[in-house]
């Protein structure tokens, strides 16, 4: 009987297993191999060398542009995570269950659109003489540069990775139980008292996964720096676009994908550790 079970649920496992070696694990370890392999004559040849790893590695341009991938999508998440929570307390816990699912329902219509769509919009929106400056040259300040700067690049992960934080993060509030908080209260707790030991406790699974999720959006994210921050400097994202276009060089290209999937499944599973660890 324990024999039949374990094959049933082998079988409905298979076609999990089988989409996942297609689509994931098989692209993942040609990239890897590709990565040893060598151009010659602007053609890919399979080989075994480290000479593309070495060149890369050992490039100052390849740790500048992992230093301001890195940084530009922590700050993403952390701000995405802190502009998201006035807005995810409030739907959780203000509004009744009707209006939040309107409310989430119109976060979501922002994904109907081309997210490219969107950045352009907002060239337009921070160009210097365009609308946001020209308000703010009504009241004597400005113009200020925004497009192809930092700046325009963090505009462009807040729109991407926003709508996706609050949504994960009224989720996890909603999901709080009620008999908690007023437990709290009728012990005297103050509301920031109540905030800091019951419900940003309670909800650290949600409010883990939202910032882990901007961070990996924003960590892989092309489009806003190459349309908004102006490729200046270039995240790793766009040093890949720039490593294939020297050359053909795919396997030095490879090289930086690695680099970023290596470093996004090590903050992935600290990002889990920390939610789902025992707490003390």
């Amino acid at each position: 009987m324990k024999d039949r079970t374990t094959a049933h649920a082998l079988i409905w496992r298979l076609p999990l297993l089988i989409w996942q070696g297609l689509f994931f694990v098989g692209p993942l370890l040609l990239m890897v191999a590709m990565s040893f392999w060598l151009v010659k004559n602007y053609r890919m040849t399979p080989d075994f060398i480290f000479d593309n790893w070495e060149r890369m590695l050992t490039r100052g341009y390849f740790w500048d542009a992992y230093r301001v991938t890195l940084w530009r999508a922590t700050l993403a998440a952390v701000l995405a995570s802190l502009i998201a929570f006035p807005a995810s307390f409030a739907l959780a816990f203000k509004l009744s269950e009707t209006a939040r699912r309107w409310a989430l329902f119109f976060l979501v219509v922002p994904f109907f659109t081309s997210y490219l769509v969107r950045v352009y919009a907002w060239q337009v929106l921070l160009a210097e003489s365009g609308p946001i400056n020209a308000v703010l040259g009504w009241v004597g300040l400005g113009p200020f540069t925004m497009l192809n700067s930092g700046v325009g690049a963090m505009v462009g992960y807040l729109t991407l990775v926003l709508p996706l934080v609050v949504i994960l993060q009224t989720f996890s509030l909603a999901a709080i139980d009620r008999n908690l908080i007023e437990a709290a209260w009728n012990l005297g707790a103050s509301p920031r008292r109540t905030l800091l030991r019951v419900i940003l406790p309670s909800a650290k699974v949600g409010l883990i996964v939202g910032a882990v999720f901007a961070f990996i959006l924003a960590f892989g994210d092309f489009v806003s720096p190459f349309y908004l921050g102006g490729s200046k400097p270039p995240t790793l994202s766009i040093l890949i676009i720039d490593t294939t276009k020297s050359g053909q060089q795919w396997p030095r290209a490879a090289v930086v994908a690695v680099m970023m999937i290596g470093t996004l499944f090590a903050v992935a599973f600290a990002a889990v550790g920390a939610a789902y660890g025992r707490r003390k």
